[in-house]
């Protein structure tokens, strides 16, 4: 029975580290033998690191984690801290005798969610990274406030950390977990609908359906600072490199179903893509199934990840969807 979590994939690990005095927080995503990996940028405003190896024409082929942060570029150090804990464990693409982790991330604004950032003279971000990594597992792991979805917001709502899966007819699980930080909306007007509500599966975001008429005013957070939806797609299905590429911008259309606007010059809304290679695909028309579950689940983890998160504990922060 699948958990709706990018963990019902086998072979995946998710880790938290939460700071509600900062507003802040980093999610490690690491697999347990490195995975074909590649991904796309298609906001306006992108922070990464490591993703131009994630091009499909780039050598490198395989990743031992992804990391989803908040802290702008400052949460760029969380990646060092993951390589830290990865480097203790043997992993790493071997060069020589030396073996370096490959771990690419994507990093969302939070700098002005009301949290306290003044932390002196150097980011927390690499230790987060590394505390992250020691609070990875399988299975169950918390949606919402949590991780690098602790001081996302929206438009309208507070955003956070959402996942879902889902299971194709050849028996492949395909899966997606993100960060929602949007210049848009992931509801419609001013009310509690969500955009995904199309793709919704068994209430798992308050089984609300669509409003009687939709309000499809543009409502944005603000038209000065970035913001960004960050996310990765994953399946355990053999993927080759370009296939996985080609997955990713799949779940890109999921993230522009479930978010309005989206991909604006102001976000940076990155997608990784990763399989696993556990079971091989027969037909075609399986990765075409494939890429189309792709949307779906990446519109159900970001309309989840909204709806599962609560207020910062600070005066003025963005009220919570479960607020009204």
């Amino acid at each position: 029975m699948l958990l709706n979590l990018i963990t019902d994939i086998a072979g995946i690990s998710i880790g938290h580290a939460t700071d509600l005095t900062l507003g802040s927080g980093v999610t490690a995503i690491l697999f347990d033998e490195p995975a074909v990996a590649s991904g796309s940028v298609l906001g306006g405003a992108p922070g990464g690191r490591d993703t131009a190896l994630l091009d499909p024409s780039m050598t490198v082929e395989r990743v031992d984690a992804f990391v989803l942060s908040g802290g702008s570029a400052f949460g760029l150090d969380a990646a060092g801290g993951i390589q830290s804990w990865l480097r203790q464990a043997g992993r790493g693409f071997a060069v020589g005798d030396i073996r370096v982790p490959i771990v690419p991330q994507a990093i969302l604004f939070d700098l002005l969610n009301g949290g306290d950032k003044d932390w002196g003279l150097h980011a927390p971000y690499r230790d987060m990274g590394y505390e992250a990594c020691r609070n990875a597992a399988k299975g169950v792991f918390d949606l919402g406030t949590v991780g690098a979805g602790t001081g996302a917001t929206t438009a309208t709502f507070k955003g956070g950390l959402g996942s879902a899966s889902a299971l194709g007819s050849g028996g492949h699980v395909i899966a997606a977990i993100v960060a929602v930080n949007a210049l848009g909306s992931a509801t419609i007007g001013s009310g509690k609908h969500f955009w995904a509500a199309p793709f919704e599966q068994d209430g798992e975001f308050g089984g609300l359906g669509m409003p009687p008429s939709i309000d499809h005013r543009m409502r944005l957070k603000g038209m000065n600072a970035p913001a960004t939806t960050i996310g990765a797609i994953m399946t355990d299905a053999v993927l080759t490199k370009a296939e996985a590429h080609r997955l990713s911008i799949a779940a890109h259309d999921g993230l522009a179903r479930a978010l309005f606007p989206a991909h604006l010059p102001l976000d940076g809304d990155t997608v990784f893509a990763a399989a696993t290679g556990a079971k091989p695909i027969e037909t075609p028309g399986t990765f075409m199934e494939l890429c189309h579950l792709a949307g779906v689940v990446m519109a159900r983890a970001i309309a989840r990840g909204v709806h599962e998160a609560t207020a910062l504990p600070h005066e003025g922060a963005q009220r919570a969807w479960r607020d009204i």
